[in-house]
């Protein structure tokens, strides 16, 4: 298919918003981003445009279902959500797209997909990871910081903000809020994919990220299976590459 600039794909039965920038899939090495738990096309603001800019890559884009101006879901969301969207959705997208050769780039449950496609999926396409604040495991204070976000945004104005970004804004906010305080989710671990990742991987991991610790970077060098590492410790914050 001809990828437009910004449109809907068709991927089952979900329609997806999409944004594309710079050469397509079949003209060059194309960098997937997959939003946060509360993102969509639109949070992402111009950093795909600057990151198509510094790379010379394609640039894909897009809001999984339930977020932006994608179709809705129906709540609550299985706890294996980010599981799913890896092995049942993805797949379906990259084909659908053309996609040929390039890299993953997920941010919060994003990188966590990320992750779960490249030890779950051996796809020959993707050549490396970028995963910014992975969850792989469950941490105390992530569930707190959910905590004081639905608080803010039964309280404040951050409903009206998310309003601008989501078509179903309660379907986007309580399908994720749902799912992580949901007392079955304390289980959730998604560690074992880790080790059979066979492709490099870059870790960015904030210091003061109220959603996830340090700890969440160094299980993916314990864990991740690695020829070669590289440890940067002149680099801010935590940084990891296989």
């Amino acid at each position: 298919m001809t990828l437009e600039d910004q449109g809907r794909l068709v991927v089952g039965e979900t329609s997806l918003e999409y944004r594309m920038i710079g050469p397509r899939p079949d003209a060059a090495p194309t960098i997937v981003m997959l939003h946060e738990g509360l993102g969509s096309v639109s949070t992402w603001g111009e950093f795909p445009q600057k990151v198509a800019e510094r790379t010379g890559a394609g640039v894909f884009v897009y809001s999984r279902a339930g977020y932006g101006k994608s179709s809705t879901v129906a709540l609550p969301r299985p706890l294996d959500y980010m599981q799913r969207e890896a092995t049942d959705v993805l797949p379906k997208l990259l084909d659908a797209i053309g996609f040929r050769r390039g890299i993953l780039f997920g941010h919060s449950d994003g990188a966590t997909i990320a992750a779960w496609y490249g030890g779950s999926v051996q796809d020959h396409r993707v050549r490396g990871l970028i995963l910014m604040a992975p969850h792989f495991f469950m941490e105390a204070n992530n569930i707190e910081a959910i905590k004081k976000t639905v608080a803010t945004y039964e309280t404040t104005d951050l409903r009206a903000k998310l309003t601008r970004h989501h078509a179903d804004v309660d379907a986007a906010f309580k399908g994720w809020s749902g799912a992580w305080l949901d007392p079955g989710f304390e289980k959730f671990d998604t560690t074992d994919a880790l080790a059979y990742i066979r492709v490099p991987v870059l870790i960015v991991q904030g210091a003061a990220d109220p959603y996830g610790t340090l700890a969440q970077a160094r299980v993916v060098e314990e864990e991740c299976y690695c020829g070669r590492g590289v440890h940067r410790p002149d680099l801010p914050r935590a940084w990891r590459r296989c």
